[in-house]
């Protein structure tokens, strides 16, 4: 007797099973491999493994009333992003590519955050912190659910994009970033968002530590910070962790493709 088989999990991580059997070899997604250059080398990459993660493009770190604007950060360069970023992301969904938003979006008890990482922006416990309400319009700092915390309104998300809140600089600890990735068979990740010298890079150094293969897009990364980190990210992510590209040269390679 044949009984019907049913799917458990994601593809390409995905058993079929039946009463009797279980099927565990996981066809593979269909391989896209396409060719992209770099600042350092040509890339044969396979659109099929690949995800972008899009890394706190949030109104507390890039809106004019949000939290880094409020403690006297000029946020004029993290807004740089939105613009290449609206003419990527349609392209790469389009193409199959998972677009991952990777936000920082707390607890309301702020338990898992430790008092260092409060000290970071409010350094004598008086400011506006983490989880406290800006004066600007009471929403409550990079907590999740809270305007403070929302991707800006020029970018948008859609329903099959992911999101994934994390509690630090890098979006890997303690979250389900790893999990979710692998699940989806995903081990080449484009890395926008800002900023580029803190939670970009940091996570960016993680995936490279976890066996991830990361290739930062510039114009689609930014930072507040002094141009000379700007400067020591570019040289230490082509010269430790990955490589270096930017949207225009992404999107030659979607055209190619043909695929839509």
């Amino acid at each position: 007797m044949n009984l019907p088989y049913r799917t458990l999990g994601v593809a390409p991580n995905a058993w079929t099973v039946n009463h009797a059997i279980a099927d565990i070899t996981r066809p593979q997604n269909t391989p896209q491999p396409v060719i992209l250059p770099t600042e350092t080398k040509t890339l044969r990459l396979d659109l099929a493994k690949a995800a972008i993660l899009v890394i706190d493009m949030q109104n507390d770190f890039c809106h004019p009333d949000g939290w880094l604007a409020h403690i006297g950060v000029d946020v004029t360069p993290a807004r740089k992003p939105i613009e290449p970023l609206q003419s990527l992301l349609p392209e790469l969904r389009a193409a199959g590519v998972p677009v991952i938003w990777v936000n920082w979006g707390n607890r309301p008890d702020l338990l898992n955050i430790s008092a260092g990482l409060r000290h970071v922006y409010n350094p004598t416990g008086e400011g506006v912190g983490l989880g406290d309400p800006l004066p600007s319009n009471g929403a409550k700092v990079l907590m999740a659910g809270s305007w403070a915390a929302a991707v800006v309104n020029e970018l948008q998300q859609l329903p099959e994009d992911i999101r994934v809140d994390k509690y630090r600089m890098s979006g890997f600890w303690d979250t389900p970033l790893d999990s979710i990735l692998r699940n989806l068979g995903r081990t080449t990740l484009f890395f926008a968002g800002v900023n580029a010298d803190q939670c970009v890079m940091a996570t960016l150094c993680d995936a490279n530590f976890l066996g991830y293969d990361c290739v930062l897009v510039k114009d689609c990364t930014a930072t507040t910070s002094p141009d000379y980190c700007w400067l020591a990210t570019l040289y230490n992510v082509k010269q430790c962790f990955g490589f270096v590209t930017d949207s225009q040269a992404i999107l030659t390679v979607l055209e190619k493709t043909g695929e839509w």
